[in-house]
């Protein structure tokens, strides 16, 4: 699929890259063969596969959200840089 030069900038500016006139060459060769390999994809018969959501299957990695016990808070507390009683202090990020 023939991209044009314009197209290609376009796409370079929305992408906030700054291309020399080779580098723009290249990238309109690059994406034009792209979407013709995205045309070869779109002619394949999928209507047999089942969608998925992941390439392997596998169950959750996560751990169940269980309420636990705490470690050593002091331990962990004398640790910060700064603290107010049991809290780390952190620099204010919002202002008023």
């Amino acid at each position: 699929m023939a991209i044009t030069r314009e197209e290609t900038l376009y796409v370079a500016r929305l992408a906030r890259l700054a291309l020399s006139d080779s580098d723009a060459d290249l990238l309109r060769d690059q994406l034009g063969r792209l979407l013709d390999y995205m045309k070869q994809l779109d002619r394949l018969d999928t209507s047999d596969v089942v969608p998925t959501s992941h390439a392997v299957d596998m169950g959750t990695p996560f751990r169940e959200d269980v309420v636990r016990p705490f470690g050593d808070r002091e331990a962990i507390l004398k640790n910060a840089p700064d603290r107010a009683g049991d809290y780390f202090r952190v620099p204010r990020i919002i202002e008023d």
